[in-house]
């Protein structure tokens, strides 16, 4: 008897510690976050951790999800890495051997390619909110992109900006971390390409400066139709301000990661940034979805959600139902079970109305594209 005892003490000890290595602790499952906390992008890494906590707090408050017949809760983990690569490559490291997370959130491209170099090896899937092509293109089986790919943005804001506006000549004032990079040489490309001419190339360091006349005076001095700017929304908006009270008059094409509600908060309003073509803001959906989303984050943090708390949410929503519906924390498991997990998920968890996951592993939903006209921000559609 005292063998059997043993034997059994044995198995659970085992069980446990496989459990934990799967991410799940008696009742718990951690996730993990890394993104910028602090610095001039912090306000976009705390928007998109608030769609994470959001979803967590709503599934535990429901009693948690199904894990092998035992009801299980969500643990969001998180760490800073201020929007440096190799910062968060450490602190994915740290959450997988440390917190035993099955799956890592992170926010930018940078970060994004450097949990790629080892996120199979250490079994962990990762949760990018990034719309760089690329990121589901290196065959990496343990991604996902969770925001679609902005290559369909560079063609659509180009051909608006020049069809709709006349514009010929376009000056570059976008930031200079890894993703505004990608997207500024797309859309000079796209822009030359089309017969516009770059006239100005000046990019700025959003995250560390606050001060932009310097850069946006070499800018202006060759006069652009219009200028490209973007990073995350709050330094964008001062870029924004900044060139008008330096006299700017002409439009804005605005990089995805920016939204154009939360840059007009910042600049001064609307009016500001008229002429802005962007993605279109989550406040501007009219789904009953969207709509009920809004409300529930209103209520909770006394501000309107972005696509960044918007994307996130659904994605944490969809990874939960994914392990709930597989009863497992393997990552491998999961990443096979998000395609389904999406399309059998409550509408009321996806205010994207995102429909599936692609065979590289890209959320799928409709591309957009907004203007600022009269003070309003109007939705267009995108031509093919």
């Amino acid at each position: 008897m005292k063998k059997l005892r043993t034997l059994g003490q044995a198995i659970a000890a085992a069980t446990l510690t496989m459990s934990l290595a799967a991410g799940a602790s008696a009742g718990e499952v951690n996730i993990g976050f890394t993104g910028p906390l602090s610095g001039g992008a912090a306000l976009y890494g705390e928007n998109t951790l608030s769609g994470l906590r959001m979803a967590a707090e709503e599934i535990n408050a429901s009693g948690g999800f199904d894990l092998d017949g035992e009801k299980t809760k969500v643990n969001i983990v998180s760490l800073d890495d201020r929007y440096s690569p190799a910062q968060a490559a450490t602190n994915a490291k740290r959450l997988k051997q440390e917190s035993g997370v099955p799956a890592v959130f992170v926010p930018h491209s940078g970060g994004t390619f450097a949990l790629q170099d080892f996120n199979e090896k250490d079994n962990f899937i990762v949760m990018s909110y990034s719309s760089v092509p690329s990121i589901t293109e290196s065959g990496n089986t343990m991604t996902l992109r969770i925001p679609p790919t902005f290559d369909g943005y560079v063609k659509a804001f180009t051909d608006y900006e020049m069809q709709n506006n006349g514009s010929k000549t376009m000056g570059m004032a976008g930031a200079t971390h890894e993703y505004a990079k990608i997207w500024a040489s797309m859309i000079k490309k796209e822009w030359e390409s089309k017969g516009g001419e770059i006239v100005a190339d000046n990019p700025m360091d959003y995250n560390k400066s606050a001060d932009f006349f310097t850069g946006i005076s070499r800018i202006m001095a060759s006069s652009p139709d219009v200028l490209f700017v973007g990073g995350a929304s709050e330094p964008t908006g001062l870029v924004i301000q900044q060139a008008r009270q330096m006299g700017y008059q002409g439009g804005f094409i605005v990089m995805d990661q920016a939204k154009i509600d939360e840059v007009a908060e910042v600049a001064g309003g609307l009016d500001m940034v008229e002429g802005a073509i962007g993605v279109v803001p989550l406040s501007v959906y009219e789904t009953e979805t969207a709509k009920n989303f809004i409300k529930r984050y209103r209520d909770k943090y006394g501000k309107t959600p972005g696509s960044e708390a918007a994307y996130n949410y659904l994605a944490l929503h969809a990874l939960v139902e994914a392990m709930d519906a597989t009863e497992s924390t393997d990552p491998k498991v999961i990443r096979a079970a998000m395609g389904n997990a999406l399309k059998s998920m409550d509408l009321a968890y996806n205010p994207y109305e995102v429909t599936e996951v692609t065979e590289n592993g890209g959320f799928v939903t409709r591309t957009t594209l907004a203007v600022v006209k009269d003070g309003k921000i109007v939705r267009e559609e995108i031509k093919k």
